[in-house]
């Protein structure tokens, strides 16, 4: 009898223990998978993905447009006409960057933060896309005089900003696809050279495919909802100016990874090479046949070792 009661009450002990010990087990085997290399590179095309720079890592980027390919052998199909951009991206944080840059068409000086706020994950933790927000300043100096513009055109007049959040989803090992809410304030307009708003709203989509070990091929489509137009002419006998409507930017392209290389091979209807540049200013129709050739190489140094 003693026997039986000691039994009985050991059993809910035991099983107790045996509940906080599989408890235990369970917890320390249940990680949190997070995805990794939703795209290879800092850029989609024209624009940015959800990628950032690791800590302690530069990043130097040289984009490049050239003219229209319809330009033909006059133009050397668009080869004569050329506009770079140059910049350096810095990893302040594995989820931080921050950056500097300068781009020829407008003579316009650029920088921008980067931060990875949410990553994609499952596991324990399960969150289905990365997303990450993106704050953008750029200061105009063309023209180089004031006066060329209007009397009351200010140095404050020349900066625009831009802020987006990148939202994407690694779908499979091979594909990855983004959408980018985007809003741009322009400090000034030049109304002898355009019509527009100061606030602008876009939204991009775009996506990556993995067709080999080092090759993808890449799409991005921004779409301006508020988007203005330009002087393209002037009526020859009243001078009056004749408008054209600004267009969406499109790009095509083909990414190759060569080590601590990632090539991008570009056909884009956009030749300005920062975001209120492409967002707002493109003049060229991709689905007319007003393509640009252009490219953008990255090469990544590592700072620090990492630990």
């Amino acid at each position: 009898m003693k026997k039986l009661i000691f039994t009985l009450v050991l059993i809910p002990g035991f099983l107790f223990a045996q509940d906080d010990l599989l408890g235990e087990l369970e917890k320390q085997t249940k990680t949190t998978d997070y995805a990794f290399a939703t795209f290879k590179g800092t850029r989609l095309g024209n624009g940015h993905t959800v990628e950032t720079k690791g800590k302690n890592t530069l990043e130097f980027i040289f984009q490049h447009r050239f003219g229209l390919i319809s330009g033909g052998v006059y133009e050397m199909f668009g080869l004569d006409q050329a506009h770079v951009r140059l910049a350096l991206d810095y990893g302040i944080t594995d989820n931080l960057s921050v950056s500097i840059g300068r781009n020829s068409v407008d003579k316009t000086m650029d920088g921008y933060l980067k931060y990875k706020v949410l990553r994609q994950s499952k596991g324990e933790k399960n969150f289905p896309v990365t997303i990450t927000a993106f704050a953008n300043a750029a200061y105009r100096f063309s023209p180089k005089k004031n006066n060329e513009v209007s009397d009351d055109f200010k140095s404050i007049d020349r900066l625009s900003y831009t802020s987006q959040l990148l939202i994407a989803r690694k779908f499979s090992r091979n594909f990855s696809f983004q959408l980018m809410p985007t809003f741009v304030h322009k400090n000034s307009i030049d109304f002898a050279v355009e019509t527009a708003e100061h606030n602008q709203f876009a939204l991009g989509f775009g996506g990556r495919l993995k067709v080999s070990r080092s090759i993808a091929l890449t799409g991005e489509y921004y779409a301006n909802f508020n988007k203005g137009q330009y002087v393209d002419a002037y009526a020859p006998v009243t001078n009056d100016p004749i408008y054209k409507p600004y267009q969406d930017a499109v790009s095509f392209g083909i990414d190759i990874e060569t080590g601590g290389h990632v090539f991008q091979l570009l056909l884009t209807n956009a030749f300005g090479l920062n975001e209120r540049a492409y967002l707002t200013e493109t003049k060229d129709n991709f689905f007319a046949g007003d393509i640009h050739l252009g490219f953008n190489v990255t090469r990544t140094f590592q700072l620090k070792k990492k630990k």
